[in-house]
C-alpha cells in the first residue's frame, strides 16, 4: 500500500505466485502525490518495531498504560533508526471518555455504558483467542467465559464469530454490564475526575501518544465536547 499510494510498482504475492502491480489510472482518478499516513495496529513490541521499519506510526486500542507506550515508542524509534526511516511519526490510542460528576461512581452504570464497548472488544478478542485469554487476571478470564455462555457459543465453535461480534463496538446491552469489571473500566477507559484525566493524558503524551481517538456511544456530542475541553 505504501508503494501503490506513492505511484510506485510493488510485488503482490498470492501463494507461490508473485506479480508486479501498480495503479494505472493516476492523475484525475487516483491521487498519488498527496501524502498518506500509515499506522500499524500494535499490542506488542514486535508490531511496534514493524512500524518503525516501515516508517509508520502506531495505533492501539484501549491500551492506556504509559509504561507500555514508552516501550512501544522506544522499540519503534530504534527500528526506524536502523532502517533509515523517520522517527517523528504520530501514534494513536483509541478509547472512551467519561469525566465524572461530583459523587458519581466511577464503576457505575453510566461509566460502564460509556466504555463498555471498549471492554467488550477485549473480552471478545479473548473469547476468540485462548492464548490471550490466558494472560488475563482470573476474574477477567471468568468474564470471558460468561460472555461465551451468554452468547451460546464456545471458543472453538466454527460459527462463534456470528455470536461474539454482534453489535461490535456499539453501546452495550444493560444485561452485559456485569461483564464490564472495575479493572476493565480502570485499565481501558479514560474514566475519572477532570484533574485525574489531565494527569493521565499528560503521562500518555510523555510516553509517546500523540493523539487520542474517542469512540463515543452514549452521548457523542457531550463526550467529544468533554475531550475538547480537556485538550485546551
Amino acid at each position: 500500500m505504501q508503494d501503490l499510494t506513492a505511484g510506485r510498482s510493488t510485488d503482490y504475492r498470492e501463494g507461490e505466485r508473485v506479480r508486479s502491480v501498480k495503479f494505472l489510472h493516476v492523475g484525475p482518478y487516483v491521487d498519488t502525490t498527496s501524502p498518506v499516513e500509515f499506522v500499524i495496529a500494535a499490542f506488542g513490541l514486535k508490531a511496534a518495531a514493524i512500524a518503525g521499519r516501515r516508517g509508520a506510526g502506531v495505533i492501539s486500542f484501549g491500551l492506556l498504560d504509559p509504561g507500555a507506550w514508552t516501550a512501544f515508542d522506544t522499540s519503534r524509534r530504534e527500528a526506524a533508526r536502523e532502517a533509515g526511516q523517520p522517527e517523528e511519526v504520530d501514534s494513536y490510542v483509541m478509547t472512551s471518555l467519561r469525566v465524572l460528576d461530583d459523587g458519581e461512581d466511577r464503576h457505575g452504570d453510566l461509566a460502564r455504558d460509556t466504555m463498555g464497548h471498549i471492554a467488550m472488544a477485549l473480552l471478545t478478542f479473548a473469547a476468540d483467542s485462548p492464548g490471550f485469554r490466558e494472560t488475563l487476571e482470573p476474574e477477567e478470564a471468568a468474564a470471558v467465559q460468561r460472555l461465551l455462555d451468554k452468547r451460546g457459543t464456545t471458543a472453538t465453535s466454527s460459527d462463534r464469530h456470528d455470536h461474539l461480534y454482534r453489535n461490535y463496538l456499539g453501546r452495550i446491552d444493560p444485561d452485559d454490564r456485569e461483564l464490564i469489571l472495575p479493572s476493565l473500566v480502570d485499565e481501558l477507559g479514560l474514566i475519572g475526575k477532570r484533574e485525574e484525566l489531565l494527569d493521565r493524558i499528560a503521562g500518555m503524551e510523555r510516553a509517546g501518544v500523540d493523539e487520542i481517538v474517542i469512540q463515543p456511544v452514549v452521548d457523542p456530542e457531550t463526550e467529544m465536547a468533554a475531550l475538547a475541553d480537556l485538550m485546551r
